[in-house]
C-alpha cells in the first residue's frame, strides 16, 4: 500500500509526526488513533485491577494458587460458547459492546461484594475474583485483537500493529501506577469503578473505529456488519481441521509453557539470591521497569519497520529463537544476572514482536476464524499451556531435576516452537498474497 499523493500543507500535525516514527498513510490515521485509545483503556482497566488479583489470591493461600489458574481453565471453557453465540447471532458492533458492558458489570457486583463481605466470605470472593480476573484479560484483549484483524490489511497489520501494541505498554505502566498510589487512600472499590468507567471508553472507542473502518474500507462497509452465524463450538472445531489454526494453537500452547518454565525458573533463582522479601520485590520491580523501557521503545519505533523489512517468518522466529538460546544459557549458567537478561529479553520480545506478528497470522483467515478460533485460542488454548507447564514443571522437580536440568529439558522444546514459528510465517505470508505454499508440509511432533 502506497500513500495518496499530498503536499506538506495538506497533512495533518498528527501524520507529520507519526511519519517520523511508523509507516502511516493519511487514511489511516483516525483508524489508528481509535485502536490506540482503545487498546490503552483495556490494558489500563485490566493494570488497574491486576494487582488487587494478585493480592486476593496470596491471601487466599499460596498453596492454593495451582488450584486457581485450573479454576480459570475451566472458567474459560465456560464462558467461550455464549461469546460464539454472540458472534454467530448479532452484528460485530453490538457483540463487542454486550462483551465488554458484560464484564463492566460484573466489576460493579465485585465492588458491592467487597465492600460488604469480611472474613472467609471476603476471602472466597477475593478467590472468585482471582479467576475473573484472569478470565476477563484474556478475553477482553482476544476481542480487541479480533477486532484489529477484522479492521486492517494484512499488510497494514505488518506496518501498524507494533505501534498498536504500544497502547497495551503505556496503559499498564499508568494502571499500576495509579493502583500504587491509590488504593490505601481510596480502597478496591474505587479501584474497581475506575476499571469500569474505562471499559465504557472501550465501548465508545469500538463504535468510533467500527465507523472510521468503514470509511477507510468502504468496499467491505457490508460485510463488517454481517451475521458471522456458525455453530458456538467452531471455534474448537474449526481449529482441529486446519492444519494452519492448529499449528496457531501449538504455537500458543508452546508458548504459554514455556512462559511457564520460565516462571518458575525466574522463582528459583530469586528465592535462592535474594534473603528477604524487600530484596526480592525490588528485584521484581527492575526487572518490570527494564522491561517496560525495552518494549515501549521497540514498539513505537522498531516493530512495524522490522516486521516491513524481515517479513513475518522471520519476525515471528525472533521469541522462540531467544527461547532457545536463553534456556541453554541458564541450563548452564543459572546465574541471576543470565536470568535478568533472559527474563527481559524475552518478555520485552514478546510485547514488541512476538504478539504484534502473532495477531497478524489471523489477518489470512475467515471472519468466523477471527473472532470465534482466535477467542478459543487465546485462552482456552493458553489456558491448558499454564496448566502443562505448572504440573510438568512440578513432575520434573519430583523426579529430581534441579534449575539446570529443567532448563535444559526446555531448549528441545523451545526448537519445535522456533520451526513452528517459521512455518506459520511463511504460511501466512502465501495465504495473503493468495498463493499456496508448494513445499511447506506442516511440521508435527
Amino acid at each position: 500500500m502506497t500513500a495518496p499523493t499530498t503536499t506538506p500543507s495538506d497533512e495533518g500535525v498528527l501524520y507529520r509526526l507519526l511519519r517520523l516514527v511508523l509507516p502511516v498513510t493519511p487514511a489511516e490515521v483516525g483508524t489508528l488513533g481509535w485502536s490506540w485509545l482503545y487498546l490503552f483503556s483495556v490494558f489500563f482497566a485490566y493494570s488497574v485491577i491486576r494487582p488487587v488479583r494478585d493480592e486476593a489470591g496470596v491471601a487466599g493461600g499460596v498453596e492454593n494458587l495451582p488450584w486457581l489458574f485450573t479454576g480459570t481453565l475451566v472458567g474459560m471453557l465456560i464462558v467461550n460458547p455464549p461469546f460464539a453465540a454472540l458472534v454467530a447471532k448479532l452484528p460485530r458492533s453490538r457483540f463487542i459492546a454486550l462483551t465488554y458492558r458484560f464484564f463492566a458489570l460484573n466489576l460493579l457486583a465485585f465492588l458491592v461484594l467487597f465492600k460488604t463481605t469480611t472474613g472467609d466470605a471476603n476471602i472466597w470472593v477475593g478467590r472468585v475474583f482471582f479467576i475473573w480476573t484472569s478470565v476477563f484479560n484474556l478475553f477482553v484483549v482476544s476481542v480487541f485483537w479480533a477486532f484489529m484483524v477484522d479492521v486492517f490489511t494484512s499488510d497494514q497489520a505488518r506496518r501498524l500493529f507494533g505501534f498498536v501494541a504500544g497502547a497495551a505498554t503505556v496503559g499498564s505502566i499508568l494502571g499500576s501506577g495509579l493502583t500504587a498510589s491509590a488504593v490505601e487512600s481510596y480502597g478496591v472499590p474505587a479501584l474497581l469503578l475506575v476499571s469500569t468507567l474505562l471499559l465504557e471508553v472501550a465501548v465508545v472507542c469500538s463504535r468510533r473505529l467500527a465507523a472510521k473502518s468503514a470509511a477507510m474500507h468502504k468496499a467491505a462497509k457490508v460485510e463488517s456488519e454481517q451475521l458471522i452465524g456458525g455453530g458456538i463450538l467452531a471455534g474448537l472445531t474449526n481449529a482441529l481441521r486446519s492444519p494452519y489454526l492448529l499449528n496457531i494453537c501449538l504455537y500458543m500452547l508452546l508458548y504459554s509453557l514455556l512462559s511457564t518454565f520460565l516462571y518458575f525458573q525466574q522463582a528459583d533463582i530469586v528465592d535462592k539470591t535474594f534473603a528477604n522479601r524487600a530484596a526480592r520485590t525490588a528485584f521484581f520491580a527492575r526487572v518490570d521497569l527494564l522491561t517496560n523501557v525495552l518494549t515501549i521503545g521497540a514498539q513505537l519505533f522498531v516493530t512495524g519497520r522490522v516486521m516491513k523489512a524481515l517479513g513475518v517468518a522471520l519476525t515471528l522466529s525472533i521469541v522462540p529463537l531467544v527461547t532457545v538460546l536463553g534456556f541453554a544459557l541458564l541450563g548452564s549458567w543459572p546465574a541471576v544476572g543470565i536470568a535478568v537478561g533472559f527474563i527481559v529479553l524475552r518478555r520485552a520480545g514478546n510485547f514488541a514482536f512476538a504478539r504484534p506478528t502473532r495477531e497478524v497470522l489471523f489477518t489470512a483467515v475467515s471472519r468466523e476464524d477471527k473472532y470465534k478460533t482466535k477467542n478459543f485460542i487465546d485462552t482456552v488454548v493458553y489456558r491448558l499451556g499454564d496448566q502443562v507447564g505448572a504440573w510438568s514443571r512440578g513432575w520434573l522437580g519430583a523426579i529430581g531435576l534441579g534449575a539446570s536440568g529443567i532448563a535444559w529439558v526446555a531448549v528441545p522444546i523451545s526448537m519445535v516452537w522456533l520451526v513452528n514459528a517459521w512455518w506459520l510465517g511463511r504460511r501466512q505470508q502465501a495465504m495473503a498474497a493468495g498463493e499456496r505454499p508448494a513445499a511447506a508440509p506442516a511440521p508435527t511432533l
